[in-house]
């Protein structure tokens, strides 16, 4: 099972990087968690120098949308039992620790162990607009990998949900995300009129 989670590492200044992650549930041990970011990415080289990181569980959608759009400075406080940060608007945290690694030149696979767990606030469940704005997301973030007639079918049908149930926090987190997909559409117009001399 994958969770869709905040991941916030540290480099060895004490610098908190904050990144929107799929964690992967161990289905072998239930305080494993595995790790897997891109190569090359902030987070992975802080948890190779620091071997750790708090798994933040959030239901404030602009923590997801924001970071994939530039805006990363969220309230912090200090993990209680490993030297990290936790989001301040989490429902819950988990924080880990670097076990071993599976290496790979694309992907790494980083095996990390829970050491402690803190719930903050209750669950009171997900509407489907914050389900439309974390699809969204995870779409900004692969606007370089699928075709952008793809994406915007996507976008025209996640917004359906999102029109019947947002609340301002949803809406908000929603237009950052618009604003990156119609950046995209224009940057990608300008470069096929300058290749052909055609405009679109």
């Amino acid at each position: 099972m994958i969770q869709e989670t905040i991941v916030i590492t540290q480099n060895s200044s004490g610098l908190a990087h904050i990144a929107p992650m799929g964690i992967h549930l161990s289905a072998e041990a239930q305080d494993e968690f595995i790790i897997l970011p891109f190569r090359p990415s902030t987070t992975l080289n802080n948890l190779l120098d620091s071997k750790t990181a708090v798994i933040n569980y959030c239901d404030d959608v602009r923590v997801f949308a924001g970071c994939l759009t530039g805006r990363r400075d969220w309230p912090l406080k200090p993990a209680e039992k490993i030297n990290g940060q936790v989001l301040d608007c989490t429902l819950a945290h988990t924080e880990v620790e670097l076990v071993r690694v599976e290496d790979d030149e694309t992907r790494p696979k980083l095996f990390c162990k829970a050491v402690h767990t803190v719930n903050h606030a209750p669950f009171k469940g997900f509407n489907r607009a914050q389900y439309s704005v974390l699809e969204a997301a995870i779409l900004i973030s692969r606007l370089n990998m699928l075709p952008l007639e793809k994406i915007q079918a996507e976008i025209d049908y996640l917004r359906i949900g999102l029109e019947k149930t947002a609340g301002d926090r949803e809406l908000e987190a929603w237009g950052w995300l618009m604003s990156v997909i119609e950046n995209h559409t224009v940057n990608q117009a300008k470069t096929a009129e300058a290749k052909t001399g055609v405009k679109p």
